[in-house]
């Protein structure tokens, strides 16, 4: 490095000690951002990140000296546009959406490339009725006069992205106000422990992210329960359900206990004044389940049958029922 300017040893060695005094290196491109959006840019990272603009030779050359980081040199090719490098020790993630977040929406320039479509929503312009009409069709977009004003027949994609903005096209969306663009800092690559992080991997969506996390708890914590896996979160509720299912086999197993004999025994009664309110002759019950039965609200009565008389095998045939009936009845109570 004999013939190299002490100007640029030096800054060769600050770019190093920053490279080597930060946890996250990552290569920006900082072209198309006006001074004054560039100075509240670097207010909003004061505590959070530095940005260091340089000579794209002189950052190689700094990445390909630094000791500390090894493959931290892969992010050389990565230097577009306006390259400049920061430093941080914040998550490249968690940098990469507060880049994102500083950005502000701009006007449209010409000759810069879309990143994405862009689109002349269908509505009225504002505009009255003159030369601008003519403008819009020219560039094709769907205009025409209603109600004295230019109104866009519909939504129109004016430029593609990865398009380059027309001069026509950027002044009609200029006087429309709609600002297609943004300006702010683009985070290209980033490197943390030996890893590259390029903006494609650092994109992601933080929302579906903890959406998809919150799905995941709760399966895991339905198949921890369902499988009977116990964990700090699910031992209680296993317990709980098994204790249900538990009591459930023994009262419908008639398996007598001291939580299930309460319960054997109102079943039993239950469906005993049940069996009782179906005999209807005179005399089938004694005075005790007549009282029982009258004090149900849903049970019916004994009733004794008025009914005219029946011929001989209609009788027998009712007296059988009945005698089975009470027999059942006593075989129920011994």
């Amino acid at each position: 490095m004999a013939h190299i300017a002490e100007w640029k040893k030096e800054e060769v060695k600050d770019l190093k000690s920053l490279i080597d005094s930060h946890s996250v290196v990552g290569i920006v491109d900082l072209l198309n951002i006006p001074a004054k959006q560039m100075q509240q840019m670097r207010k909003s990272l004061i505590g959070k990140a530095k940005i260091k603009m340089s000579k794209k030779n002189l950052i190689d050359l700094a990445l390909k000296d630094s000791e500390s980081k090894t493959n931290v040199a892969a992010l050389a090719p990565y230097m577009e546009g306006q390259p400049a490098v920061i430093f941080t020790d914040l998550n490249p993630f968690r940098l990469f959406k507060i880049l994102e977040d500083s950005k502000t929406p701009a006007p449209a320039k010409v000759g810069a490339i879309a990143t994405e479509d862009i689109v002349v929503p269908a509505g009225d312009t504002g505009f009255e009725p003159g030369p601008f009409l003519g403008e819009l069709q020219q560039i094709g977009i769907p205009a025409k006069i209603d109600k004295k004003k230019i109104v866009v027949s519909k939504d129109t994609v004016v430029v593609k992205a990865g398009e380059t903005v027309s001069k026509n096209v950027a002044s009609a969306l200029t006087r429309m106000d709609i600002n297609p663009m943004e300006v702010g800092i683009d985070l290209r690559v980033a490197y943390e422990d030996e890893t590259i992080y390029t903006s494609d991997l650092l994109n992601v969506d933080s929302d579906k992210i903890i959406q998809d996390l919150k799905y995941a708890v709760q399966g895991a914590f339905n198949l921890s329960i369902n499988g009977a896996i116990p964990t700090k979160k699910t031992i209680s509720l296993i317990i709980n359900n098994a204790f249900s299912k538990s009591m459930n086999l023994a009262i419908n197993a008639a398996i007598v206990n001291d939580k299930t004999s309460e319960i054997l025994i109102s079943l039993a009664n239950s469906q005993m004044l049940a069996l009782a309110s179906q005999l209807t002759y005179e005399g089938a019950l004694d005075e005790e389940l007549v009282n029982k039965l009258s004090s149900v609200p849903t049970a019916s009565a004994p009733v004794v049958s008025d009914s005219e008389p029946k011929d001989d095998d209609e009788e027998e045939e009712e007296e059988s029922t009945e005698e089975d009936a009470a027999a059942g009845l006593g075989a129920l109570f011994g």
